[in-house]
């Protein structure tokens, strides 16, 4: 069984409108979020062999701030290509993923990241409230019974779903 664990960017500040999309940092309710999700992934014990993250400020901002919660350290591997990515592009990043990795963890952007979740998830107790919103700092956790290579739209269960206001 694989694990896959698909975690939007933690909210970006609009503070400074001359800076283009990809240099737009973190805003303090990021950092707070962040600082939330650190704390779960750590007492859930979430420690994914393999970190994807976009190459926007806010996604590499929100990789940073929730390394101390992966527990050892994972590859981390940021990617150009995650940045503008649609949620095809993503699930063939995915494909790509070495078979003996089993756990991976994709940090992105919506609407992709959003879509990626709800094409892949078949089932799941907390399907309806991904396909409500997926807000900043949100993780979807999924399980896929296959193979990295062989992932297919309706090809996992949703296993969990926490949003950074779950976690005040």
């Amino acid at each position: 069984m694989k694990r896959l664990f698909l975690l939007r960017h933690a909210k970006s500040s609009w503070k400074d409108p001359s800076l283009p999309d990809r240099e737009r940092p973190l805003a303090g309710r990021g950092h707070r979020a962040t600082k939330a999700m650190a704390t779960y992934l750590r007492e859930h014990r979430i420690a994914p062999e393999l970190v994807l993250c976009s190459s926007a400020v806010r996604a590499e901002q929100t990789l940073e701030r929730v390394r101390s919660g992966l527990g050892v350290n994972p590859e981390v591997k940021i990617e150009e290509r995650l940045y503008e990515a649609s949620e095809r592009g993503l699930l063939e990043r995915l494909r790509e993923v070495p078979e003996q990795v089993s756990s991976v963890m994709m940090i992105g952007h919506n609407p992709a990241i959003e879509r990626l979740a709800l094409d892949l998830a078949n089932s799941g107790q907390e399907l309806a409230s991904l396909a409500r919103k997926f807000p900043t700092g949100a993780l979807a956790t999924l399980e896929l019974p296959g193979s990295w290579r062989e992932l297919e739209p309706d090809g996992a269960q949703l296993v969990g779903f926490i949003r950074p206001k779950d976690l005040e």
